[in-house]
């Protein structure tokens, strides 16, 4: 089912949670939106679920506008942080809720819901387990229930709202995994929220980074790492230092001095955003420097922290990735250069 959301706007009490919002999600797709707190991604689900409706704009499943039609109008399935499944019932009956609860023709068979439960067990790989109660289960378990649920009622568009929060970080990348195997088998049109910046990369075919209200970007785990189109993007995701430059003739300047960098971004002042794994220690005058205050072991790689003067205010922080055989002391002097970087206006 391919959805598309037209110049979405949603108020609460005239704040602006979402401002002007368009996506297009094709069918088939795993879609993950991804930003800070108060970004707007989890009012942006509900909308698409129905569970809220939009103060300006359009909701659209294939060609059926859907922007103010019902939860149950909608068929969508909905998978919860914190699983939301009846205690009293068990897994059987859990899965099969949505199915028994449908009215007079719409509501199959039991011989029928037993075989849909049944498939379904099997497919989140739950077989044998479907007389257990929610509280015998381990939190990976239940959330593959909670899916399972989801999948039950044959929805057009799957919805997962932090599916994995209250995991730790074991089984929330074991369920990644899996997840991403299940959408394959299933082909479902799926849309997550996610703070995690490793699961949004991992898990989507494409990523929307949202900030106050609005899309950022939209692209592939490599375009939104390896691309970032806007300040916000480039410090959102990954790990990454920026400094004030002026670009000149060609060349980039920080505090007056050429650090030996190529731009072709024009002239004035600027930002240069780069990332520590994308950084060459050099021995040359033209070059970043600054002063090591940490260092610490990640990896295969070890990280420095440096400042780097600043005419008499704080100065600039700075880290980058060294060889673990490059000998480095707190309190030396490193001189470097960005291999891979971007200049944005300042």
């Amino acid at each position: 089912m391919e959805v598309s959301i037209k110049n979405i706007r949603k108020e609460f009490d005239r704040f602006a949670a979402l401002n002007d919002v368009s996506l297009n999600i094709a069918s088939g797709e795993l879609i993950a939106l991804l930003g800070p707190s108060g970004s707007g991604k989890t009012t942006l689900l509900r909308l698409i679920a129905g569970l809220d409706f939009p103060t300006a704009g359009k909701i659209y499943f294939g060609d059926e506008d859907a922007s103010h039609r019902s939860v149950q109008d909608r068929n969508v399935g909905f998978v919860f942080q914190h699983y939301a499944l009846f205690r009293h019932m068990t897994v059987a009956e859990n899965i099969g809720f949505g199915l028994k609860v449908r009215s007079g023709a719409s509501r199959p068979p039991k011989s029928e819901i037993r075989r849909r439960v049944s498939e379904l067990l099997e497919m989140v790989q739950l077989s044998g387990l479907e007389d257990r109660y929610p509280n015998q289960l381990s939190g990976g378990q239940r959330q593959r229930v909670a899916l399972a649920r989801a999948m039950a009622i044959e929805p057009r568009i799957l919805l997962l709202d932090e599916p994995f929060g209250a995991l730790d970080a074991k089984v929330r990348k074991e369920l990644r995994r899996w997840l991403r195997e299940f959408h394959d088998r299933t082909g479902h049109t799926t849309v997550f929220v996610t703070h995690d910046q490793e699961e949004a990369l991992e898990l989507a075919d494409r990523v929307v980074v949202m900030s106050g209200g609005k899309i950022e970007q939209v692209g592939s785990a490599d375009d939104v790492y390896d691309r970032p189109g806007s300040p916000f993007v480039f410090s959102f995701i990954g790990e990454s230092s920026h400094l004030p430059i002026t670009l000149r003739g060609g060349q980039i300047l920080f505090q007056g001095q050429s650090i030996g960098v190529v731009s072709e971004s024009g002239e004035g002042a600027g930002e240069l955003f780069f990332r520590p794994e994308d950084v060459q220690l050099v021995d040359a005058a033209d070059a970043l420097y600054g002063k090591v205050t940490a260092c610490r072991r990640l990896a295969g790689t070890r990280i420095a922290e440096i400042d780097i003067a600043n005419e008499g205010n704080a100065p600039y922080h700075v880290e980058i990735e060294v060889p673990l055989y490059e000998p480095v002391a707190l309190g030396s002097d490193l001189r470097f250069r960005p291999t891979r970087w971007k200049v944005f206006p300042g």
